[in-house]
C-alpha cells in the first residue's frame, strides 16, 4: 500500500464579534477549523497523509517552488480564495514572490492532481470573492467558472444523482447520497466527465478531467458544513474522498 501525501488548504476562519449588552460592549474572538471533517473522514485510511494549511497561513506556508509542491500527490482547495493563494505577508516589495496560482496549475500540468471543493470562497463564490474565473487554476480544472456569484442556495435540500457509478471515484459508494444545502454552478469542459449531477436542472456535481500530464476534480458542493452538513455524517463520506484521491494520484 503506497502512501499518498495530500496538501489541503483552507476551511478555517478567525472570528471577531462584539456583544453589546446595554451600555457595555464586550469584544470576543475565536477560530473555526472545519478541515477536521475531511481529516476525520480519512483517518481510517492509513495510507493517506494530510498536510493542512489554514487560511491565515496560506500566504506564508504554501509551497513556492515546483520541488516543494511536487512532494504532494494531490492538492485540495476548499474555501480558500484566489486572493489568499496569490498574496504574501510582505506585500510592499517587487517582486513579492512567485505566482502561486500559476505554480499550482503548472504542478497539475506536470503530473500533479487537484481537487477544488465548493463553498462561499471557491470557484467564483459569494460576491465573486473566490475569484478563480480567468485564473491559471481554472485552466486545469475540468470546468469553466462563471464570472459572477455562482452559488445555488438550496435551503430545502437537494440530492445528487449519480450517472457514472462505474467510475473508480464512485466505486463501492452508495447510490443514495445525502441532501446538500447548496452548490456552485459550473460548466463542464468538452473533454471532462460528469460523474454526478444535482438539482432540477441536472447541474454538474462531480466532474473529473485531465490537464497536461495530471488530473483534476471539481466537487461543486461543500466538503464541510454548512452546505455539506449531512454529507459529513454520511457513511460513505470518507470512502468517497479516499476513492477520489486514489484515482487522481494514479
Amino acid at each position: 500500500m503506497s502512501q499518498k501525501n495530500i496538501l489541503f488548504i483552507g476551511e478555517t476562519w478567525i472570528i471577531t464579534k462584539f456583544h453589546t449588552k446595554g451600555f457595555d460592549v464586550i469584544p470576543l474572538g475565536g477560530f473555526d477549523d472545519y478541515s477536521v471533517y475531511l481529516k476525520e473522514g480519512l483517518k481510517p485510511f492509513k495510507d493517506i497523509i494530510i498536510t493542512h494549511i489554514p487560511n491565515h497561513l496560506v500566504l506564508s506556508a504554501y509551497p513556492q517552488t515546483m520541488e516543494q509542491i511536487s512532494k504532494f500527490d494531490v492538492v485540495i482547495i476548499s474555501d480558500c480564495g484566489r486572493n489568499t493563494l496569490t498574496m504574501y505577508p510582505e506585500m510592499f516589495k517587487v517582486p513579492m514572490g512567485i505566482n502561486k496560482v500559476r505554480l499550482t496549475a503548472d504542478y497539475v500540468k506536470e503530473g500533479g492532481s487537484l481537487i477544488m471543493a465548493g463553498g462561499w470562497v471557491d470557484f467564483q463564490g459569494f460576491q465573486g470573492k473566490g475569484n478563480y474565473h480567468g485564473s491559471e487554476i481554472e485552466e486545469v480544472l475540468p470546468v469553466n467558472i462563471m464570472e459572477t456569484d455562482d452559488r445555488i442556495e438550496c435551503t430545502e435540500g437537494v440530492k445528487p444523482e449519480v450517472i457514472k457509478g462505474e467510475h473508480e471515484v464512485l466505486k463501492d459508494i452508495s447510490g443514495d447520497w445525502p441532501e446538500f444545502l447548496g452548490y456552485q454552478k459550473v460548466f463542464p469542459k468538452e473533454d471532462s466527465v460528469v460523474l454526478a449531477t444535482i438539482g432540477e436542472k441536472k447541474d454538474p456535481f462531480i466532474i473529473v478531467g485531465k490537464a497536461g500530464k495530471g488530473k483534476s476534480m471539481a466537487f461543486t458542493s461543500d466538503l464541510a458544513p454548512h452546505w455539506g452538513v449531512d454529507f459529513v455524517a454520511w457513511k460513505d463520506y470518507g470512502r468517497f474522498w479516499y476513492n477520489a484521491i486514489n484515482w487522481l494520484s494514479e
